[in-house]
């Protein structure tokens, strides 16, 4: 996986596909799921990466095969059945990847994700999110440029660059996985209207890695975003 993934990104380079955004990367998985790991692993390949923001999000509706996913929050699950709705989908699925909150692949396909990644850095992102941290203050600071929606959800998110667990029973039973980029927190921090720049204050907390997501809504597309690790 890591050889292909370094192919794939030179291919990228080559072929004039260079970064101008970090794109949003969000992994839907369970430690439940038998056909994740090879997902869990593209993922922690990609958060090798400069031009990309990936983010697993651990979903409970595994739960019931007979191990609880300790890192999995309902909120997630939400998510990723409201990014179904908007896509017309009547199900969800791991191992899934949605890419700038609109386009959905199955996370292990790595020649589809990485298509993807490039299409998207191929383009420039429609606001450009800065951010500064002073103790626990985050300074958020946007400015938008083309048609947006009238209105933006700003959301602040926190990940756990890399946990290991070691799977006792369900599918993955007697595996021992490392997950990188784990998403413990995803929070609302306010609206912003994208006519107007924005300059916004959030308190955190604690050493983890924060990323801020600008949004359409929160299902729809990705219009910009920032990581402070």
């Amino acid at each position: 996986m890591r050889r292909l993934i370094a192919a794939l990104a030179l291919t990228t380079a080559l072929t004039g596909g260079a970064a101008t955004a970090d794109t949003v990367i969000e992994l839907y998985t369970s430690q439940g799921c038998s056909s994740c790991p090879p997902a869990d692993e593209m993922l922690a390949e990609l958060a090798q990466r400069n031009d990309v923001i990936p983010l697993a999000l651990h979903v409970d509706y595994w739960d019931y095969l007979g191990w609880k996913d300790d890192l999995a929050n309902p909120a997630f699950t939400q998510r990723q059945k409201a990014f179904a709705e908007a896509a017309g989908s009547a199900t969800v699925y791991t191992p899934q990847m949605v890419i700038g909150g609109v386009d959905h692949v199955i996370g292990s396909r790595p020649m589809q994700v990485m298509d993807q990644v490039q299409a998207h850095n191929a383009k420039a992102d429609p606001v450009e999110v800065t951010l500064t941290r002073s103790g626990n203050q985050l300074q958020i600071n946007a400015t938008g440029r083309g048609t947006l929606p009238r209105e933006a959800v700003v959301q602040v998110v926190r990940y756990a660059p890399a946990v290991t667990r070691d799977i006792r029973r369900g599918e993955n039973a007697g595996r021992t996985i490392t997950y990188v980029n784990t998403v413990t927190s995803w929070q609302v921090a306010g609206r912003w209207n994208p006519q107007r720049p924005l300059s916004m204050q959030a308190q955190i907390s604690g050493a983890e890695p924060v990323v801020v997501i600008i949004q359409d809504g929160t299902s729809g597309p990705i219009l910009g975003a920032a990581q402070l690790r």
